[in-house]
């Protein structure tokens, strides 16, 4: 068990480095949170005196982060195989599941990163209280396990996808209807019944709804249900990564 956790600790430390060391990755995937955030929040906003839609969407916003974050790390596989390491690490003494869960654990780290800058310049801009302790302590476990859950769902995707134009595409079809077929940008008794109705299979709604609930109070599925869709999303994406990882040629 020991040597185990010490490979999933090589490759999670390899796929920070690889985050870290990438400063204009760092910056670049910032620009489109906050330009949701600053200017469709702000634009919103203005229109509906009273509201503060910016406070309002900035769940979402943190949601699209982890999420474009989340699924992007699953496209390091894609290059791993077309460089030869993948291939080198299939060889190594490790278990292939092994790998998938440090690829996992790097991926959401990440995410995590990516969203905590994210979460702090949200409540700078939008004027949002921060909340107690409890909170935010939910909000990071939150966030943890819908992570983790989208890594492992890029993971999967990249098991399958041979290139890398393949990759980026299908993760455009999906993860941009993700967002805007969810309750991140537009609150639930708003929508047109149709879209209440997509957006209650969703399961993006649901970690949105627990991030608002614990942020500003406004959820509307309860939080028991919130975290119960996104830890059994963590053990369906976990078991399909594994095994279609498993499935993988070199």
């Amino acid at each position: 068990m020991d040597i185990e956790l010490s490979k999933i600790y090589a490759v999670w430390l390899r796929e920070v480095k690889r985050y870290t060391n990438s400063k204009s990755r760092m910056v670049s995937s910032l620009g489109m949170p906050l330009l949701f955030l600053v200017a469709l929040g702000g634009g919103f906003s203005a229109l509906v005196p009273g509201f503060n839609y910016q406070a309002f969407i900035l769940p979402g916003i943190l949601a699209m982060t982890v999420l474009f974050t989340s699924v992007f790390a699953g496209v390091s596989i894609i290059w791993d195989r077309e460089f030869g390491f993948l291939k080198e690490m299939l060889a190594a003494p490790a278990s292939r599941q092994t790998i998938v869960i440090g690829r996992t654990l790097g991926g959401a780290t990440t995410a995590i990163i990516q969203g905590l800058i994210i979460l702090v310049l949200g409540f700078a801009f939008t004027g949002t209280p921060v909340p107690p302790l409890a909170n935010l302590v939910g909000i990071l476990l939150l966030m943890i396990v819908m992570s983790s859950s989208l890594v492992a769902f890029g993971i999967a995707l990249a098991s399958v996808v041979q290139e890398v134009e393949t990759f980026q595409l299908v993760q455009t079809l999906l993860v941009m209807p993700l967002i805007f077929l969810s309750n991140a940008l537009f609150p639930m008794d708003k929508m047109p019944v149709w879209l209440q109705d997509v957006s209650r299979v969703n399961p993006i709604s649901y970690s949105v709804d627990g991030l608002r609930t614990l942020m500003i109070g406004a959820g509307s599925f309860g939080l028991g249900t919130d975290f119960a869709v996104a830890f059994a999303g963590l053990v369906v994406m976990i078991l399909a990564a594994s095994y279609l990882f498993s499935k993988t040629s070199i």
